[in-house]
C-alpha cells in the first residue's frame, strides 16, 4: 500500500506540470481556436531560464544568496522572459494568420517549435544541463509518513503549482480581464462592438500560458534535475494530451487531465513497466476521445451558420 501512495504523491507531482503547461493550451485554443504548438518549447526555455540563473548566483553547492530568494528570482524571470516570448509570437507569427485558413496558424506553430528547439541547441549546446538540486534543497526537508517520502522539491511542486492554478481560474472567474478573455472566446466579433480591446485581451492570454509553462519548466528542472533543448516536444505532446483528455478549451479540464496524465503515468511505470508509459497514456487519449470526444469536462462547440 505505501508503493501505491508513493507512486501517487509522485504522479500528482508530474501531473501539476502537464496541468500548468495544458492550461496554455486551453487558454490559447478559448481565445483563438488554434493549438499553440510551441507551447511546449517555452516549459524549455522557462527550464533553462532556471538553470542560467542557478548558474549566475554561484551554482548548485557555492549559493551566494538565500535559497528561497533563489527561487523567486528563477520563476519570476522564467515567467517574464516565457510570457514575454509568448506575446511576441503571437504578435509576429500568430496576428497576420488571425484570418487565414486554420491550417496556416497550425503549420506556423510547429515551425515555430522547431525554431525554438534549434535556437537553444545553438545557444546551449545539445549536452545536458543539471540542476544537481539535491545540493540545495536536500531531500530530508521533506515529509515523511510511514514508508512514503514526499520530498520538498516534491511539495514545492504540488503547492505551487495548485496555487497559480486557482489563481489563474479565480482571474478567470472574477476579474475584468477574465471576463474579457470569456467574452472573446465566446465571439470575437461581438466582444469587439461591445468595446474589448481583442488584441490586448489575446496578448495578456499569450501571457498568462506562457508564463505558466515557464514557471513549470523551472519545476521540472528542480524536479527531474535535467534540461535539454528538447524537453519541451514531449512535455508539450502530454499537456496537449492532457487538455484534450480534459476538455480543450476549459481550465478545469486542463487541471483535471493533467492530473490524470501524471499519475497514470506514474502508476503505468511503477506497476508495468516504464517502456510502454507513452504507449498506454496516449492509448488513455484514444480512449477517451472515443468515449467522449468533447473532452471529460469539455461541452460541444455550438456551430455559427
Amino acid at each position: 500500500m505505501s508503493f501505491f501512495f508513493q507512486e501517487l504523491v509522485n504522479g500528482l507531482t508530474v501531473g501539476a506540470l502537464y496541468s500548468l503547461v495544458a492550461l496554455g493550451f486551453s487558454m490559447v485554443y478559448g481565445v483563438l481556436k488554434l493549438l499553440n504548438f510551441a507551447h511546449g518549447d517555452l516549459y524549455m526555455v522557462g527550464a533553462f531560464t532556471g538553470y542560467f540563473v542557478l548558474q549566475w548566483f554561484g551554482g548548485a553547492q557555492g549559493l551566494t544568496i538565500p535559497v528561497p530568494l533563489l527561487l523567486v528570482i528563477m520563476f519570476v524571470l522564467a515567467a517574464l522572459l516565457t510570457g514575454g516570448m509568448g506575446v511576441a509570437i503571437e504578435r509576429f507569427a500568430y496576428r497576420p494568420l488571425r484570418n487565414a485558413p486554420r491550417i496556416a496558424p497550425l503549420i506556423t506553430a510547429i515551425g515555430i517549435s522547431f525554431f525554438l528547439e534549434n535556437a537553444a541547441l545553438l545557444l546551449f549546446g545539445g549536452q545536458y544541463r543539471v540542476y544537481n538540486t539535491p545540493d540545495f534543497i536536500p531531500f530530508s526537508a521533506g515529509i515523511q509518513i510511514g514508508s512514503v517520502n514526499i520530498d520538498a522539491v516534491q511539495i514545492m511542486v504540488i503547492v505551487l503549482g495548485t496555487v497559480l492554478m486557482v489563481g489563474l481560474r479565480q482571474l478567470v472567474v472574477r476579474t475584468r480581464l477574465g471576463k474579457q478573455m470569456r467574452a472573446v472566446a465566446a465571439d470575437r466579433e461581438a466582444a469587439e462592438m461591445l468595446g474589448i480591446n481583442v488584441n490586448l485581451t489575446i496578448a495578456a492570454t499569450f501571457f498568462l500560458g506562457s508564463a505558466l509553462a515557464g514557471v513549470a519548466g523551472v519545476m521540472a528542472g528542480l524536479l527531474f534535475n535535467q534540461v535539454t533543448n528538447y524537453i519541451g516536444f514531449l512535455a508539450g505532446l502530454k499537456a496537449f494530451t492532457a487538455a484534450v483528455v480534459g476538455g480543450i478549451g476549459s481550465i478545469p479540464g486542463a487541471m483535471l487531465g493533467g492530473l490524470l496524465i501524471g499519475v497514470a503515468e506514474s502508476f503505468i511505470t511503477g506497476y508495468v513497466s516504464s517502456t510502454y508509459t507513452n504507449l498506454l497514456v496516449f492509448g488513455l487519449l484514444i480512449a477517451v476521445m472515443l468515449a467522449r470526444p468533447t473532452g471529460l469536462l469539455g461541452r460541444a462547440q455550438v456551430q455559427k451558420v
